[in-house]
């Protein structure tokens, strides 16, 4: 790649998991980008929610030897509790680069479209020989458009595959010409009741509505998921909505993924507000009735 531009966009990433047989065909490298526009109580991501950087602390690794401490120049560091006062914390990383047992580490690192993708690039043959590609998720990917433009654009000129998860609640008008650049585009459904979208997961329901429907209007290779969260996306109504929604855009494919609350153990780590929702995962019994409900409808799921 090319030097670094210094007026070039940057986004903050959190983390690129490479060699992933999921979200999307083949081997691909996973691109988690930080910020959402949405406070999802079951995220399983929470470190992702905040666009700027954070260092996390992970206590079970910490030794107490207080390296840390000498080099902070802000007094950042308290002996006892959550080792980072983040009020005083600028994200100089001293920190993260003093503690030998990786107790502190930075999430989030701005990164240039030639930055990353020179990372990527590294992976271009398991990609094509397995049909695999890039993945971006997040967090809300799309927060960040003028970044995945440069490098949805520079992928399409190496030839690898993209694919977009998103939750829908992007600005038509910025994204339209951008999502052309797309190979596949992961539509993420979550609660199809206005109020209850409003009281759980924040703004945004109309505009998901809408560019739903444009996607699939427009052509675009756009596949709906969603995410069986007990007591939210799993209720009976919402997944009749789901139904009607797909009938209305004579769409009859979706995927369907399991709870799990992995997320929660991310939570402490950044002293996060989201709640510990501690929900059980769904019996094998419930699980099929769920998805009869969608074969009933006439739609086929995936997964």
């Amino acid at each position: 790649m090319e030097p670094t531009d210094l007026m070039e966009p940057t986004a903050p990433v959190f983390d690129i998991q490479r060699f992933s047989l999921h979200d999307g065909p083949g081997i691909r490298s996973l691109v988690f980008l930080k910020g959402c526009s949405l406070h999802c109580p079951w995220c399983q991501n929470p470190e992702s929610q905040e666009t700027k950087p954070v260092i996390a602390f992970y206590e079970d690794r910490c030794k107490k030897s207080f390296e840390c401490i000498a080099v902070c120049p802000n007094e950042a560091i308290r002996l006892e509790g959550f080792r980072v006062d983040y009020g005083r914390c600028e994200q100089c990383t001293r920190c993260v680069d003093a503690c030998a047992y990786g107790a502190l580490r930075l999430i989030g690192e701005r990164l240039t479209p030639q930055q990353l993708m020179s990372r990527l690039l590294a992976d271009r043959p398991y990609y094509e020989s397995s049909g695999g590609g890039v993945t971006f998720t997040g967090g809300e990917p799309t927060l960040h458009h003028q970044f995945l433009e440069r490098v949805l654009t520079f992928c399409k000129e190496a030839g690898i595959h993209t694919n977009l998860e998103t939750a829908g609640t992007f600005s038509w008008v910025t994204w339209e010409r951008t999502l052309g650049l797309l190979d596949l585009i992961y539509f993420d459904l979550k609660i199809l009741d206005a109020e209850l979208y409003r009281q759980h997961l924040g703004a945004g329901f109309a505009r998901m509505m809408e560019n739903a429907a444009k996607l699939v209007a427009g052509g675009f290779p756009v596949e709906f998921r969603m995410a069986l969260i007990p007591g939210f996306t799993d209720t009976p109504a919402n997944l009749e909505a789901v139904v009607d929604l797909f009938q209305a855009l004579g769409k009859n494919t979706i995927h369907l993924l399991a709870y799990h609350n992995m997320g929660e153990a991310k939570i402490d780590i950044i002293q996060g507000a989201q709640p510990k929702l501690g929900l059980a995962r769904h019996t094998d019994e419930q699980w099929h009735r769920m998805r009869r409900v969608f074969e009933q409808g006439g739609i086929e799921v995936l997964g």
